[in-house]
């Protein structure tokens, strides 16, 4: 038999709070690997008005990567396991 318990304005406030700081820290990130890359891959003189194979492959290569270290690291936090 299912019960009918429903969170209670407290709950939802809180999961509310927790959506809300999950969403700034997906902006942030966003933001630092988006800056991160840029200012890797692209030289600061443009030259053309779209970026040339090079500057693709580069930035493709760095959000791989950001995204790639960026799960690593949670997965290690979240299991609690020292570094290798």
């Amino acid at each position: 038999m299912a019960s009918n318990i429903s969170p209670s304005a407290f709950d939802k406030e809180q999961i509310f709070g927790m959506a809300e700081k999950e969403m700034e820290y997906r902006v942030e990130l966003f933001n630092k690997m988006t800056q991160t890359c840029f200012n890797k891959c692209v030289d600061n003189r443009y030259k053309e008005s779209e970026l040339n194979m090079g500057e693709n492959s580069c930035i493709d290569r760095c959000v791989s990567k950001y995204w790639h270290v960026t799960n690593l690291i949670g997965q290690l936090l979240g299991s609690g396991k020292p570094p290798m």
